[in-house]
């Protein structure tokens, strides 16, 4: 029910990861499944499948989780309900400049989309559209984009593979299609 953070001596190695600290959530979700941050490490997101929010915390120090103070956007010691669209979300990512949030979950099947009108607030966030991948996978468990938005990686826990998608507008779920998977089942 926490945040764990390490330090890498060598960057993206995850090979010469030490523990730092960790950050509890449990008061906001009992069972945290996806974490990410803005650009300049002075907030996180926690996406977890009890509350089916995500939950806003603003750091002090950036990228620093022992910092973290939760952000009560709905003076109820909630986050933002997506429970409309995943009833068990597990991962969150946005787009490079924050106006654009996407929740990816086990139970609904799809990439959901949502527009951010302040960036990296999620108060101000409007669900858009999903996109299914049932197709390929019926038990997401994560997600990311390259840097522009063209492609989306879907990782689940049915199939076992990475799916892969390119988007002919960026950012934009709407746009996709699927192009193929590779497997992780040996590993």
């Amino acid at each position: 029910n926490d945040v764990g953070e390490y330090s890498l001596t060598t960057p993206f190695d995850v090979s010469t990861a030490t523990f730092v600290d960790r950050f509890r959530v449990a008061t906001q979700d009992s069972n945290p499944s996806g974490v990410a941050f803005n650009n300049d490490g002075t907030k996180m997101f926690v996406v977890g499948f009890s509350g089916k929010d995500v939950n806003e915390y603003i750091l002090s120090t950036p990228f620093d989780v022992s910092t973290s103070t939760f952000r009560d956007i709905n003076g109820d010691g909630t986050g933002f309900d997506v429970s409309g669209q995943e009833s068990s979300p597990r991962d969150v990512i946005f787009n490079n400049d924050g106006t654009k949030m996407f929740v990816v979950g086990k139970d609904d099947d799809a990439v959901n989309e949502y527009t951010l009108s302040t960036g990296f607030d999620v108060s101000s966030a409007t669900f858009v559209d999903s996109f299914s991948v049932s197709g390929q996978e019926n038990n997401s468990e994560g997600l990311t984009f390259n840097n522009d938005g063209t492609r989306m990686f879907v990782v689940g826990f049915s199939g076992d593979d990475v799916n892969e998608y390119t988007l002919t507008t960026g950012f934009d779920v709407s746009s996709a299609t699927f192009v193929g998977s590779f497997s992780v089942a040996t590993q």
